[in-house]
């Protein structure tokens, strides 16, 4: 929080029952085995289009999910900075999203010293949350 509002910066997450005081924005929640995924990500590429047109960040930093994919997709097509920090959660096998989100990824960050293996850019930070 405290560099988020050093830099102007704004959280985007998924609507829960457990939402985060602190986000700004919200997105429809959704994971590939969802019967929905496809409109569910349609809606939130369009949600995540009106976000970036209205607040033009100048990089980007996640832990992924699908609601971060279109952020990634845009940070590629208006070259703008993207960092990746791999989910605490999985210590011995990648996230599809890190597998994705890697080769674009202008840092990679994983949090544990296992996780290195799976990723060619990955860079040891440790637990970062």
């Amino acid at each position: 929080m405290p560099l988020a509002d050093k830099y102007d910066g704004f959280f985007v997450t998924e609507r829960t029952q457990y939402e985060e005081p602190v986000a700004k924005y919200f997105m429809v929640q959704t994971d590939l085995k969802d019967s929905r995924m496809f409109i569910k990500m349609l809606r939130n590429s369009f949600h995540a289009l009106g976000i970036w047109i209205k607040e033009r960040p100048d990089f980007i930093i996640t832990t992924g999910t699908m609601v971060a994919y279109p952020f990634y997709l845009l940070s590629i097509v208006f070259h703008k900075k993207f960092i990746f920090i791999e989910t605490f959660g999985r210590a011995n096998m990648p996230t599809e999203a890190g597998k994705r989100m890697e080769k674009h990824s202008d840092l990679f960050i994983v949090q544990w010293e296992s996780q290195k293996k799976f990723y060619k850019k990955a860079v040891y930070g440790g637990c970062l949350y």
